[in-house]
């Protein structure tokens, strides 16, 4: 009688310590007040600061060192309210096709093309060949990566002009397609470089692996299985250094090289004397028309190369 008692007893303190909410342990707190700083945005405020100082930098200080900014900046706009006109003014289409077919000569445009072919291809043929060659070593040699892309990556920071002159005092190279030549190759080193590598690991290791089974050695799997399943990304590094080096070519003629890049030199020198803007305009629209065949051609030479499950 005295167990039922007891069990009762204890089942209802149970029942009443389940029914009652659980005791706090502390005072309860609200939320933290926010910082009135956190309230601000920071983006806009750095922006802000920044477009103070450039306009501070150009009307205020640039200007004392009589440097007229506000005359530069009225003749920019002077000249994109003109542009209009210009683009449809059809004397000045029919002056520079006279310039192209009577005072140059198709013969001639066509030389200059041919010599910035020459240039760009030299290079890049070198380019692609050394380029290759270190992918597929830092793809062995993990340890070798950061730094041979680091120094690749500090070609491209290095002005264009001032690496074609550098070439010029040095033994050997002088003035000529010689020096631009190993400037454009050196500044087509990191794309090419960078797509072999990433080509080369993303080919599937199981592929690899059934290569091994079958008794390839590490050549014949570099040759048979691992360049042909990287080879959409590496052209496409190809590509992408060709189209940069067609643009870059323009500034050989002004350490001694050939190219188209001759008659802007020309036009520039000449400027504003008669045809000068008909040249400097036959040298960037031949560069640009040169640039899209170009880009046509590896659009097709990736089609014929590529197998019809890697292509995109």
């Amino acid at each position: 009688m005295r167990e039922g008692s007891i069990s009762a007893a204890g089942a209802e303190a149970q029942t009443t310590r389940d029914q009652d909410p659980a005791p706090s342990e502390g005072p309860s707190v609200g939320p933290l007040p926010e910082h009135p700083l956190r309230r601000i945005p920071i983006q806009p405020v750095a922006g802000g600061l920044l477009l103070a100082v450039v306009i501070w930098f150009l009307f205020v200080v640039d200007t004392r060192a009589d440097n007229d900014v506000v005359g530069g900046l009225r003749t920019l706009f002077d000249g994109v309210v003109a542009l209009p006109g210009m683009v449809v003014d059809t004397e000045a289409y029919s002056s520079w096709w006279r310039y192209m077919s009577d005072q140059e000569g198709w013969g001639s445009i066509a030389t200059n093309v041919r010599e910035h072919v020459q240039l760009v291809a030299a290079s890049m043929a070198a380019a692609t060949a050394i380029s290759v060659a270190l992918g597929v070593l830092l793809h062995r040699v993990r340890s070798l990566r950061s730094t041979a892309l680091g120094v690749a990556s500090v070609f491209l920071t290095i002005p264009s002009l001032a690496l074609f002159a550098v070439f010029i005092s040095v033994p050997g190279i002088g003035v000529g397609d010689r020096g631009p030549i190993i400037a454009l190759t050196l500044y087509s080193i990191l794309p090419i470089l960078r797509n072999t590598v990433t080509g080369l690991e993303q080919v599937d290791r199981s592929v690899i692996e059934s290569a091994k089974g079958v008794g390839f050695s590490p050549f014949q799997r570099l040759l048979r299985i691992e360049l042909p399943l990287a080879w959409p990304v590496i052209l496409t590094g190809i590509r992408v250094a060709t189209l940069l080096n067609i643009g870059i070519a323009a500034i050989a003629p002004l350490v001694g090289g050939t190219g188209l890049g001759g008659y802007v030199r020309d036009g520039l020198q000449r400027f504003p004397d008669v045809t000068a803007v008909e040249r400097m305009w036959t040298g960037v629209v031949a560069t640009v028309l040169l640039a899209l065949v170009v880009d046509l051609a590896f659009t097709l030479l990736r089609r014929a190369t590529t197998s019809k499950g890697l292509r995109p």
